[in-house]
C-alpha cells in the first residue's frame, strides 16, 4: 500500500493546522502551554476532553464529535443486530 507521509518542518506550526487549533483548544479549556500533568486526576482530564467534544464544529455540518460518534455508534450497532437476527 502506497501511504503519503507529511513532514512538517520544525519550527513551522502553521503546517500543522488541526495539531494548533486542537492544542489552543486544550489551553482555552484548561491545560495552559506549561501544564504539569503530575497530580491531575482522571475525572479532570475527563471533564476537558468532554468540554471539548461538545464544542460544534463547521467539518461536522455544525454537530458536536459527541453527536457523531453516537450517529455512527447507532448505525454500527443497528448492522450487528441485524447480522444476528
Amino acid at each position: 500500500h502506497d501511504i503519503d507521509i507529511f513532514f512538517a518542518d520544525p519550527g513551522c506550526p502553521s503546517q500543522r493546522g488541526l495539531n494548533e487549533h486542537s492544542n489552543g483548544l486544550l489551553r482555552r479549556h484548561g491545560l495552559p502551554k506549561q501544564t504539569d500533568f503530575i497530580g491531575m486526576t482522571q475525572p479532570y482530564l475527563s471533564s476537558i476532553a468532554h468540554k471539548i467534544n461538545m464544542i460544534p464544529r463547521k467539518s461536522l455540518g455544525y454537530k458536536t464529535p459527541y453527536h457523531v460518534f453516537l450517529i455512527y455508534l447507532k448505525e454500527a450497532l443497528k448492522k450487528a443486530m441485524s447480522k444476528n437476527v
